[in-house]
């Protein structure tokens, strides 16, 4: 994971403004409990030391409030409800690895489909070679304050 994860990364930074102090990280943990283990991903993106995309606790709440409207009927149910997050981090990364396959000339138009974070507005957001006038534009009525702050760093 940490050999793969670290070229991605490199991968990523190699787009990101240099003026920005932007970093992406990701990490698992290991989590033992009487039912068995699982390995629990996060992602975790700072700008100038401020967490500004937190998976998933960013987006627990919202499964909880899904997971409350379903009411599953085993216990298998209410952990793939509740913690659907124990297999996004490949979901996750390969939404990164597309955002870096993705043509320039079709990145403000392309349908990310599996991105159901914003983490790709963000990565937008921070491409330094995306110039700021397009930037404006595509992010005119922008809502998400993540990419409202990368917006604001880069425009500094």
């Amino acid at each position: 994971m940490s050999k793969r994860w670290s070229k991605l990364q490199s991968e990523i930074y190699n787009l990101i403004d240099d003026n920005i102090n932007l970093q992406i990280h990701c990490s698992v943990y290991r989590m033992d409990s009487q039912y068995g283990t699982t390995d629990l991903p996060r992602y975790w993106i700072t700008l100038d030391k401020d967490i500004i995309f937190d998976y998933p606790k960013d987006f627990l709440n919202e499964k909880l409030s899904e997971f409350g409207r379903k009411r599953p009927r085993s216990v298998n149910q209410t952990v793939g409800n509740v913690y659907p997050y124990i297999t996004d981090v490949s979901v996750i990364s390969n939404l990164m690895r597309e955002y870096i396959d993705t043509p320039l000339s079709d990145l403000l138009v392309y349908d990310f489909k599996c991105d159901d974070w914003g983490l790709t507005d963000i990565l937008k957001a921070a491409d330094r070679r995306i110039g700021k006038q397009r930037l404006t534009e595509h992010f005119q009525s922008v809502e998400n304050e993540a990419v409202k702050k990368v917006m604001a760093a880069r425009f500094k």
